[in-house]
């Protein structure tokens, strides 16, 4: 697993925070030390896949990046008929991801595929999955993803959505954000690494509100939703059609 330094030396100007060859190479490394509970939350969509799956369906992930819920799911998928679908829009994202599943062996066929979720038909779905990736697009075009994909699952269908929020109480949120930093901190991650990491996603990601998150979810349909994880400013979300 190569290091994460990419924002380890200063920049006369920092770029816009993409998902190039760059943070794929380090990818496994910034997200394990830069988001509190990953782990957890990969490993707990699996489980909830052997929970909610269903024969003869559709399984997404969407924003796959190099797999690793894609993997978790997977790993745990044993109704008949099941297929998965891997679907990011970073070329050097979607190359990694397809060498990492062939490295493990299953009988659930997987396609990965470069291309905007936006634009993802999204049909015949026990599992929707959207790691981390809702606050990368932009904040008009959330809730027609969100509706599409009520749409596309099945009765008793599920989406897990996990996403960086802002607390509507600004004195709350000033405290998760401190919280954050303190865990990359221990992380190994110096002042000049976070500071300039914080001003390339600025103009990139745009984090909801959990009120924002919720109200989106019920308005497209959802019969049943829950906040199952959160860790300062990060949580994941389960909704059932």
């Amino acid at each position: 697993m190569h290091k994460d330094d990419i924002f380890a030396e200063p920049l006369t100007q920092v770029p816009d925070f993409c998902f190039d060859d760059q943070v794929a190479e380090v990818f496994p490394d910034m997200i394990q030390r830069s988001v509190p509970g990953y782990q957890t939350i990969i490993q707990t969509i699996g489980k909830l896949t052997s929970r909610y799956q269903q024969p003869d369906s559709t399984y997404y992930d969407l924003g796959c990046s190099l797999g690793a819920a894609t993997l978790a799911m997977r790993r745990n998928i044993s109704a008949a008929n099941s297929t998965l679908v891997a679907v990011d829009n970073s070329k050097a994202m979607v190359e990694r991801c397809e060498r990492h599943l062939q490295v493990f062996r299953s009988d659930v066929p997987v396609q990965v595929k470069l291309a905007d979720i936006r634009q993802q038909p999204i049909e015949n779905a026990a599992i929707v999955v959207i790691n981390f990736t809702l606050q990368f697009l932009p904040q008009a075009d959330r809730s027609a993803l969100i509706q599409r994909i009520y749409q596309g699952l099945k009765p008793g269908g599920v989406l897990i959505l996990s996403e960086k929020f802002i607390s509507a109480d600004h004195t709350a949120n000033e405290l998760l954000i401190d919280l954050h930093y303190e865990f990359k901190r221990a992380n190994g991650y110096s002042e000049l690494e976070i500071s300039q990491k914080r001003s390339a996603l600025e103009n990139v990601m745009k984090p909801d509100t959990l009120q924002q998150h919720q109200q989106r979810l019920q308005q497209a349909g959802f019969s049943s939703q829950t906040l199952w994880f959160q860790c300062f400013n990060f949580c994941s979300m389960l909704a059932i059609k």
